[in-house]
């Protein structure tokens, strides 16, 4: 009995050692689990955290780089002077026209020279976007925009509006007793030879803008009739904008075709010149805004439109340099802005053919203009 009583106790502790055995094993198997798959989730943490540090500095280096803007002044400093105050974004700025601009994107295939396009007529930013060559641009506030003045698609902006007048040099005038233009068709008089100064379309969106809207209204055969005779009495089409004004006052013309804004206006208080706005109609032409595609820092750009139209005060400020009011129309809730323009007088546009038939119309004009259209 002994034998067996000892013998069952045997067996028993030998059952007890087995089942503390098995267990210490069971908890060794979930401490390997657990520690493992804690240091799988520190190893994916790790690498989540590396990636997104990867994709904080990829994003820092890319706002470090200078935001390149070509625009048709350099008065525009002061405006970008402020946005890199509020953003630490430096700038950089290129002075050219909009049909310069256009013509060196195109030939860069694909490679922009800047990030912003700022300013030119709509018909160049127009064209681009049929190219390929912009970048979408999607912000709260372009929902602010009158939609006549902006891409459906957001691709382009309008600034404000440039239109067209004549600016008249009275001691000439006198001079050669010659009375002031009234309209447009006035200035195919015969009279008028060699006294007529007007920028050449192909450079000058504003004056692309002339031929443009002149051909709408008085429709293509009558249109080009009448540049023809307007033709001759033109000596040469400038490449500068601001040859027309600046060669009337010197007293080189008698007449300047040329914007119309304060600076031009201020020259009637200043020089024997007078500002004359068309009876039979004021052509005009949109100034765009926009991000070139593929440029080295569009996110920079963007953030410039967004900074721009999203904030009264910034608009004003462009007002301001720009001598114009016409931001107004571009915005009609602006606060601090009010059109003193007679819009009712502009001639009536149909601003969609402005892109679609650059093309065309400057390949007429550069054959009926020849070697007169500097280039």
């Amino acid at each position: 009995m002994k034998k067996r009583l000892l013998a069952g106790i045997m067996g028993i502790g030998m059952a007890a050692s087995l089942m503390l055995s098995g267990c210490g094993n069971s908890g060794s198997t979930a401490t390997e689990t657990t520690t493992a798959a804690e240091t799988t989730t520190a190893a994916e943490t790790t690498t989540a955290a590396e990636t997104t540090e990867a994709e904080t500095t990829k994003a820092e280096e890319a706002s470090s780089d200078p935001l390149k803007v070509i625009a048709t002044s350099e008065n525009y400093v002061k405006l970008f002077d402020i946005f890199t105050e509020e953003t630490g974004i430096d700038v950089e700025l290129l002075s050219m026209s909009s049909g310069e601009v256009l013509s060196k994107v195109k030939a860069e295939g694909g490679t922009p020279m800047a990030d912003l396009w700022f300013g030119g007529g709509i018909d160049a930013f127009m064209s681009a976007k049929e190219d390929g060559l912009l970048e979408q641009v999607n912000f709260d506030a372009a929902a602010d925009l009158a939609p006549e003045y902006k891409d459906a698609d957001n691709y382009w902006f309008s600034k404000g509006l440039t239109v067209v007048g004549f600016l008249v040099n009275n001691d000439i005038l006198e001079e050669k007793s010659l009375e002031a233009p009234k309209s447009w068709d006035d200035l195919t008089n015969p009279a008028y030879k060699g006294e007529i100064l007007m920028s050449n379309p192909a450079i000058s969106g504003t004056n692309y803008a002339v031929v443009n809207a002149l051909l709408q209204v008085k429709g293509e055969e009558e249109g080009w009739k009448y540049f023809e005779a307007l033709n001759e009495n033109v000596d040469y089409f400038s490449k500068r904008g601001k040859d027309p004004s600046e060669k009337c006052v010197a007293g080189e013309v008698a007449i300047g075709i040329t914007y119309i804004d304060s600076s031009i206006l201020k020259l009637e208080e200043e020089q024997n010149v007078t500002v004359i706005y068309p009876e039979d109609g004021i052509p005009f032409v949109p100034e765009g805004v926009a991000v070139f595609k593929n440029g080295s820092n569009a996110e920079g750009a963007k953030k410039f439109i967004e900074w721009l139209y999203s904030n009264d005060e910034n608009l004003k400020t462009l007002a301001e340099i720009d001598g114009k009011d016409t931001v107004k129309a571009v915005k009609p809730n602006l606060q601090g802005v009010e059109l003193t323009f007679d819009t009712n007088t502009m001639m009536e546009e149909d601003l969609s053919l402005f892109g679609s038939k650059r093309d065309e119309i400057l390949e007429k004009w550069d054959t009926m203009a020849g070697a007169k259209a500097e280039q």
